[in-house]
Parts: structure tokens; sequence; C-alpha cells
């Protein structure tokens, strides 16, 4: 995720802050600062900070399910609103599915019970209402909010953890794409009234929360019907095959003529053997016009981008894309020359054609 910082690296995820969690707590330690003094702020951001240790270690419950699972977690990243662990896939399994969503909850479930022992009484919601109140109890309400947040991230609003269960259901009777269409209709209604809700109470991180879960929603239905029409399909079947490449020493000015002379808005970068060594990105040529420096392709090319056999499944192309880091994905043969390449924009093409059932 752009403008985010990598702080440390914990069962093989990277853990990223992003930049707008540092504004976060400056504008909660002014707000406190300004209202109640320096305690105050101090004692805010240290229950902020607590508390988002408690996001993350939710996170890495969802994390830890997955990789029984035999699933991935390259990086878990905190924001204003949350954390965000990013899968390199959804279990399709229902019932992996449900102990992936419900691992998060119950890591603060156990946070909760721990944190209740060690006030000795007994803890529950109503402790939120005293958050605000002078005195009040740091790990009694720290335990509250951990409650909270179970009983939050279980609402059934696609793709928060409840609303994944309630997906994982439903693919049991209807299958995945319809089970997934259903539970991204519901999580986007609940989006819709918790941006209501918000706007009316003022509480600009409620919209922020249902912004996410609307598009969030809206993106990952669109990719369960991706890979639905894209069962049957290999990589030979989507790749470009028509194209100006270039060679990792070529200059500004070839790389401009090539951006002139064809509406490609990638340029894959060859070596000598015709392996695909890069990309160059068209806004990265604009950016090294723009600077005015002297560049090679060699230099202004997007690395280490993922390459698939002929017969690949497109399933694997979208999984190399997801994250996006890199432009597009590199076919190649037996002997890693390269043959063609595959982006975002002629996948969506292909569905659009295969909709249509033209090909």
């Amino acid at each position: 995720m752009i403008w985010s910082y990598r702080i440390g690296k914990v069962f093989g995820s990277e853990v990223r802050v992003h930049v707008t969690f540092f504004l976060l707590l400056l504008w909660i330690g002014l707000s406190a600062y300004a209202a109640e003094g320096l305690q105050a702020a101090t004692l805010n951001l240290l229950f902020v900070l607590a508390l988002f240790v408690c996001v993350v270690l939710h996170e890495f419950g969802h994390a830890l399910m997955a990789r029984r699972f035999g699933i991935k977690t390259p990086d878990i990243t905190l924001l204003p609103i949350g954390g965000l662990a990013r899968l390199e896939r959804m279990p399709e399994d229902p019932k992996q599915e449900i102990l992936v969503a419900l691992a998060g909850p119950f890591v603060n479930v156990v946070i909760w019970v721990i944190l209740a022992l060690l006030v000795g009484a007994e803890v529950g919601l109503l402790n939120i209402e005293s958050l605000d109140q002078a005195g009040s109890d740091f790990l009694a309400q720290l335990a509250a909010v951990n409650l909270l947040l179970v009983v939050f991230n279980m609402i059934p609003a696609f793709p928060m953890d409840g609303g994944r269960v309630f997906r994982a259901v439903l693919t049991i009777w209807l299958g995945r794409e319809r089970a997934t269409g259903l539970a991204a209709g519901t999580g986007q209604v609940v989006a819709v009234l918790f941006a209501l809700l918000g706007l009316l109470s003022g509480n600009l991180i409620l919209m922020l929360v249902a912004f996410f879960i609307f598009a969030a929603a809206t993106a990952e239905n669109a990719d369960v019907q991706i890979r639905s029409l894209a069962e049957d399909i290999q990589a030979r079947d989507a790749m470009i095959t028509s194209y100006e490449s270039l060679s990792p020493d070529e200059g500004l000015r070839a790389m401009s003529f090539g951006l002139l002379r064809t509406t490609q808005h990638e340029f894959p970068v060859l070596d000598s053997a015709g392996r695909c060594v890069g990309f160059v990105t068209r806004d990265a040529i604009f950016r090294a016009a723009q600077a005015e420096v002297t560049i090679t392709a060699g230099a202004a090319m997007t690395k280490n981008t993922p390459t698939v056999d002929l017969l690949a499944p497109l399933s694997t192309v979208l999984d190399a894309l997801a994250d996006g880091s890199s432009p597009a994905v590199s076919v190649a043969d037996g002997d890693e020359v390269f043959l063609g390449y595959i982006t975002r924009e002629n996948i969506g093409e292909l569905m659009v054609l295969r909709r249509a059932q033209i090909v």
C-alpha cells in the first residue's frame, strides 16, 4: 500500500504503518492537549497506541489461521480506521473461510479475558460510557474496547469478519459467486447506513469505515465474478502478443518514441537472451521527461515482475496482479524466453467479451 512504512516483520508478514495513522495520533494529541492539558494528551495517545496493538494482534489472528491453510500474508498495514491484513487469497473452502474470519475476533476475546482478569472485575460494553471520564481505569477501558471490536467486526457487512462468515455460510447453499454477490450487496447497504449515521453524528471515522466497506465489497465481488468467468482460461488466451519492447540500455528518446508510435501503457524490457527483466510504464516515461533527466529503460523499469508459462490458469495471473506492485505479468516459454504479457486492462476486455460469449 502506498504511503505506508515498514516497521518490522513478524511471522513472515511485514508490519506497516500508513502515514495517515500518524495524522490521527497528531489530531488526538492536540485535541486532548487543548481540552485538558499535557497529561490528558499523553494518556489519550497511550490508549490509542495500546488499542492499535490489539488491532495488529487481531490481524495476526487472521494471518496465522490463513497460514494453516497454506495462505501467506505479505503484510499487515495499520490505518486510522483499523488494520488490514493482505492475504494472498481468501480460502475458497467455506469452513476455512469461517475459521480465518473468526480468528481475528477470537484474539480480541482472549485479550478481553486477560485484561478482565488483570482488572479483577467484570468488564463489559458499559465501560465504554466512561471512556472520556477523568480517572477511568485504563485497563478496564481497553478491555471494553476489545469487546466492542468483537461486536463491531461481527456485523454481517462484507468484507468485514461477520460479512465473511455470512458469505461462507451462503456459499454452502448458493455457490461462491452468488453468495459473494448477496453478501456484497448486504455490505453495501450497511455501509450506506454507517455513512448516514456518521454524517448525522459528525463521526468522520465512521464515514471512512463506510467508504472502505462499500469500496472493498464492490471490488471483491467483481474479483469473484472475474474468477468465475476465468475458470477455463489460460494465460495464452489472454496475453498481448503485438507489442514494442525495449532493451535495458535504451534511453529516454527511444522510450518516448515508443510511446508516440503505439498505444501501449507499458513496455516490456528484454535482455539479450529475450527474457523479460521488467516493464517501463507510461507514467515512468512522463516523470523522466518532466524531470529532464538522462535515464535508461533498465533504470526506469519496474523490476521483479511475475512470470507465468503459457498454460498457467488465468487465476494465477490474477493472483500475481492482485497486490498492484507490477503493471503486467510476463508470459514465457520453458527457457524463460518472453512470449507476451498480460495487464489488468486486457483481462477486463477479455471478461467483457467473455460475458458476451464472443470468445
